[in-house]
């Protein structure tokens, strides 16, 4: 059984652990996010604060990049963005990988405590009613902190997700 997971594109890059699943992954990508690797790629700004993985890293969003501009996957994802909220048909990397990529909309609905990424993260989870993966502690902690009805795993909780089949379930509050 595939499991799906909204996350940043550029975090697939990041984590490599997150391209070796034990089980078929399904990453569920807002749009935007992808529109992100290449400002990374091209920003003088380092990504990592290694130079070495830095250097790394950007070789990783480049080949990232290189995957989307696939004419049979830009065609996928240049359908999905004709309407607002449709997924592309799936992007198949690998045999245990593949990636869905959503014309999110920001709506602004939870503004005041989210950035426009993340806003399009958590709406694109509950819509879709799939689990977030970040490795950002912070947003974690306002996502619970906002009572946002979505499932959140940290990145280094990524096999157990996998694993334990990531059910959607709301916060306790």
């Amino acid at each position: 059984m595939q499991r799906r997971f909204v996350i940043e594109a550029v975090m697939v890059a990041t984590y490599g652990q997150l391209l070796v699943p034990s089980l078929p992954v399904d990453f569920v990508l807002p749009y935007s996010t992808v529109l992100e690797l290449y400002e990374m790629k091209d920003s003088p700004e380092p990504v990592m604060d290694d130079p070495t993985e830095d250097a790394f890293v950007r070789g990783k969003i480049g080949e990232l990049i290189q995957f989307f501009e696939d004419s049979l996957n830009r065609k996928k994802i240049e359908r999905a963005l004709t309407v607002p909220w449709r997924e592309s048909s799936p992007l198949i990397l690998s045999d245990r990988i593949q990636f869905t990529v959503v014309n999110a909309v920001d709506n602004a609905h939870y503004g005041e405590y989210f950035d426009p990424v993340e806003t399009e993260l958590l709406l694109t989870a509950s819509k879709f009613d799939i689990p977030i993966l970040s490795d950002q502690y912070e947003f974690q902690d306002r996502l619970i902190e906002a009572e946002v009805p979505v499932q959140v795993f940290d990145i280094e909780d990524f096999d157990y997700a996998v694993e334990e089949g990531a059910q959607p379930q709301l916060w306790d509050h």
